[in-house]
């Protein structure tokens, strides 16, 4: 009866597994970037392409709609459709900053399409050093007929200006710095207060006093750390200076030992 119970689990959670394998098809359809920038500036030109693939191992699933998004600005798409041998057999271009492309179809010998989007690097709201501000440069999901969506990836970029990656870039060294002298165990708390307030002109888009501040940290830190190498260093002399002290008392004190032993010795004779 026990065996049974066990056995009657087993095959319920199987059951259970394959359910939910039959209700996530998206999970099995393939994407592979083949051209995306993780960092933009803002103003520029940018290009990301995606190869999707292993578009029907869903065999429920053998004709639905690519559904594309971009927080780009300016923005045209170029869908193209390929053949398992290949071969190109349709492309479609679309404007604007989303998509809806039909045409996956198992039928038509589809077995693979190529997204590339191309558009402009908008304003950034907002800045945020950690988590890095970011946008969508390209997300892409499987729609089914009826409008069920399943997403399938989202790949985003670090849109930048000249002064906010100087500011970062000066972040970035301050943090450098402060770690190097935590590490060689100086008190970095002059160098954290300075840093975090770095942190925080950035976020609040201040960059040129995120540089300052950065920089101010920065030299903190360096000298913190000069500082603790100087007290090693002189904790080092006092310690050899007091071994030799010591080791001289010894050698002063075997000397008197020694001639007074002699003394002792001519006056007995």
């Amino acid at each position: 009866m026990m065996n049974w119970t066990r056995s009657s689990k087993f095959a319920a959670l199987l059951v259970v597994l394959l359910a939910l394998a039959a209700v996530s098809p998206a999970a099995a359809v393939s994407t592979k970037a083949t051209s995306v920038p993780t960092t933009a500036q803002v103003g520029t030109q940018q290009t990301a392409a995606v190869t999707v693939s292993d578009l029907y191992k869903d065999p429920n699933l053998q004709s639905w709609t690519l559904h594309g998004q971009t927080n780009l600005t300016d923005v045209t798409w170029t869908v193209t459709f390929y053949n398992q041998a290949g071969d190109q057999v349709g492309q479609q271009s679309h404007d604007g900053q989303s998509f809806n492309q039909s045409g996956v179809n198992l039928k038509d010998g589809v077995s693979q399409v190529k997204v590339r989007v191309q558009g402009t690097v908008p304003e950034v709201g907002h800045y945020s050093y950690d988590p890095a501000q970011s946008i969508t440069l390209l997300s892409l999901a499987q729609t089914r007929k009826g409008g069920t969506t399943n997403a399938l990836k989202r790949w985003t970029v670090r849109p930048y200006t000249s002064k906010s990656k100087q500011a970062r870039t000066a972040i970035d060294s301050a943090s450098s710095s402060l770690q190097s002298a935590k590490s060689a165990g100086a008190d970095v708390s002059e160098a954290k207060s300075s840093l975090s307030d770095a942190v925080a002109a950035y976020d609040g888009g201040n960059f040129d006093l995120a540089v300052n501040l950065a920089q101010k940290a920065d030299q903190k830190a360096t000298a913190a750390q000069k500082s603790a190498k100087s007290s090693k260093n002189l904790n080092s002399i006092l310690l050899y200076g007091g071994a030799g002290v010591v080791v001289l008392i010894v050698v002063v004190g075997g000397l008197f030992w020694y001639r007074s032993q002699q003394d002792s010795y001519d006056k007995l004779g």
